[in-house]
């Protein structure tokens, strides 16, 4: 009776720790990848196209999947305008005129795509690159931390009004529409006077905005650039992006699950970037503290820098870290894995480390795999206190040195990768290993 229960005992702890790893990284209990997204887009020719899209929109209008659609300079959904676009639905952006579609705040997109019949917005070039055409702009009504209640894009968009590139109100829960399964390649254009553009830019979007399976690949500018709003995201993917792949600002209110950046050293920016950079100004005279900081809920990320020399690519300069938290922003990520970085993550100089701050900077049920540290801060090189805080027992986060074929599913698939943890095949320790 008693080798029974002792048995019975080692065989629910190796199942409660098989479920307890399985909830951690994106999770499902088939690959969500599958299908919809694509990592080889440049191997794909999407046809010329057979419709311009020009201007500003100011009636409701939809596209079909009969049709190629260019994107002709700034287009702009004005007026309380619905933007509809059937699945399966290809929309070019145009390289010389920087083709880029903005929908106006009080107006919507309803880019409802299929699993089997995603909505591809792509480059007109035959050899596509990265910062091809400028990228999506989605502006609501949402609050954002600024002085006053309302801010403008600050791109260059050639718009008529600039009731049309404002964002920024009191309403949380606005509505901007539907992005599901949608793909955003080879954005994110250098500008002269204004930097680069993101691939999606969501800038004062509210609650009721439906944000999932978004793929956003090859941008030269940030994948996701998200400005004040209170917004949900669920099941994004940033792959191969040169700036972050996610980029919290402005005061957003944001809640990120079951999402995934796919970093490579040697597509990165000469400034280096990183998976997160989460903020809740860039200049503090802009801000009302009187109104919420950044404040970013993560569950189920997976954050992984791709590489077959993890060391010498840290050696010679190429890996940062995967998060970087400025001053004043907050982040709570939990049940989520960052594997290859250098480190894990960083908090910004400017932040005391003690109780308080580190309140607002929680990393819980965490997998950390084969990084080169864990939680530093800035220009420290002693960061005794961090590893002791997050690495008590109590926030039962795990440290693991183990390759990426033995940590996940099938990562090295070209074609249809698959990023959820391996289970039964990772030996982990609540102890970090130097």
């Amino acid at each position: 009776m008693k080798t029974f229960t002792q048995t019975f005992c080692i065989l629910l702890f190796v199942t409660c720790s098989a479920v307890a790893q399985q909830e951690k990284g994106i999770k499902g209990a088939d690959n969500w990848l599958n299908n919809w997204t694509e990592f080889r887009p440049a191997q794909i020719e999407q046809g010329k196209p057979t419709q311009i899209l020009t201007g500003n929109i100011t009636k409701d209008i939809k596209l079909y999947k009969r049709d190629i659609y260019l994107l002709l300079g700034s287009v702009f959904v004005t007026d309380s305008t619905t933007l509809t676009i059937e699945p399966g639905t290809v929309i070019i952006g145009d390289f010389k005129t920087n083709g880029s579609l903005i929908i106006s705040k009080t107006s919507k997109i309803i880019a409802d795509g299929l699993a089997t019949d995603p909505i591809v917005f792509t480059s007109n070039r035959s050899v596509k690159k990265e910062g091809d055409w400028g990228g999506i702009f989605i502006l609501g009504d949402a609050p954002i931390n600024k002085f006053g209640n309302a801010a403008s894009l600050n791109y260059g968009l050639r718009s008529s009004s600039s009731d049309h590139i404002s964002y920024g109100g009191n309403n949380i829960s606005s509505d901007s529409g539907i992005l599901r399964y949608v793909r955003i390649e080879y954005a994110g254009k250098r500008t002269k006077d204004y930097g680069y553009f993101s691939g999606l830019t969501l800038a004062g979007v509210g609650s009721s905005t439906i944000l999932e399976n978004v793929m956003v690949s090859y941008s030269e500018g940030n994948s996701f650039n998200i400005i004040g709003g209170e917004l949900n995201l669920d099941k994004m993917v940033s792959f191969r992006t040169k700036s972050n792949d996610y980029e919290f600002n402005y005061g957003t209110q944001c809640k990120i699950i079951n999402s995934l950046a796919i970093r490579s050293p040697y597509v990165s920016g000469a400034d280096g970037s990183r998976c997160m950079f989460v903020a809740s100004y860039d200049r503090k005279e802009d801000i009302d503290f009187n109104k919420k900081g950044t404040l970013v809920k993560a569950e189920n990320l997976t954050l992984i820098n791709v590489t077959d020399d993890l060391a010498n690519d840290i050696s010679v300069g190429l890996v940062k870290e995967a998060i970087y938290v400025s001053k004043d922003a907050s982040i709570h990520v939990s049940k989520s894995v960052i594997s290859g970085f250098n480190p894990a993550v960083i908090l910004d100089d400017n932040i005391k480390i003690n109780n308080d701050n580190l309140e607002n900077i929680k990393l819980s049920e965490m997998y950390f795999n084969n990084c080169n540290g864990n939680i530093f801060s800035a220009y420290n090189s002693n960061n005794e206190d961090l590893e002791n805080w997050y690495g008590n027992r109590a926030f039962f986060n795990v440290y693991s040195k183990g390759s990426d074929v033995e940590t996940f599913i099938d990562s090295h698939n070209s074609r249809y990768p698959d990023f959820r943890l391996r289970i039964n095949k990772i030996i982990a320790s609540n102890d970090y290993d130097d």
